[in-house]
């Protein structure tokens, strides 16, 4: 793997437009389970499929039990940045990196001191009232029981993107910029099955496409180069 670091840590160096793409790996060593690993969401047992249940339709319909499950399994407010988190928010600061675009939800870029962040999937520590529109934070979600409700009696929903529901047009758009206009497109701890936020990477029109990943991945063939292991190893070492 030494040859590999070598490899990205020039790659960077040479570069002062890295765009990085990032999703649920990046996130597993702070402590935030994934959804397709051996231990995440979708190997453990519930009444109804993580799927269903994290959908605009449940949300509606089963109000009650869609909290239940969020705050079980989705918010995670103790966890911190990791070394790939941190190695971001380094080489944002030097130049290098002009944007993450990440499909994760937990505030932990931000965290880091990363500055230009797309938020496809949106975030837990945003929420609003469906009602008037009145922002609430995290804590308020964590320190009620049940349904949480705003001042004027309306439901609250985080701002995250549920399954049926679109992305954000305008964090789309201002993602596909980003990549589109990349040297350096790095893309780690994502399986790239999850639309259409992977459709993403065909705006990426550069020659260095790097993957980092523990698993191999179909778009392996049209990368530069591609580095086996944990997204926080491999960046720390950068």
């Amino acid at each position: 793997m030494d040859s590999q670091i070598a490899a990205l840590r020039s790659a960077i160096n040479d570069s002062d437009n890295v765009v990085f793409f990032g999703g649920a790996g990046v996130s597993t060593e702070s402590g935030i389970p994934d959804f397709r690993s051996t231990d995440g969401l979708y190997s453990q047992k519930y009444p109804y499929p993580p799927e269903t249940m994290i959908s605009h339709t449940f949300f509606m319909n089963n109000t009650a039990e869609f909290y239940r499950f969020y705050r079980d399994k989705m918010i995670h407010p103790g966890a911190k940045p990791n070394a790939a988190h941190l190695k971001l928010a380094e080489l944002e600061s030097q130049g290098k990196l002009k944007a993450v675009v990440t499909q994760n939800i937990d505030n932990l870029h931000q965290m880091a001191g990363s500055r230009c962040i797309y938020e496809l999937h949106g975030s837990v520590y945003r929420n609003y009232c469906m009602k008037c529109g009145k922002a609430h934070s995290l804590e308020h979600i964590i320190g009620c029981e049940g349904v949480p409700r705003c001042g004027c009696g309306g439901i609250i929903k985080p701002d995250v993107v549920l399954y049926e529901e679109p992305l954000d047009s305008d964090v789309v758009g201002k993602a596909v910029l980003a990549i589109n206009n990349a040297d350096v497109l790095i893309v780690g701890g994502t399986s790239l099955n999850v639309y259409p936020a992977a459709g993403l990477l065909q705006y990426y029109h550069g020659g260095k496409l790097i993957l980092i990943n523990r698993s191999e991945l179909p778009q392996e063939r049209n990368a530069l180069l591609v580095v086996r292991g944990s997204i926080g190893e491999v960046l720390g070492q950068v």
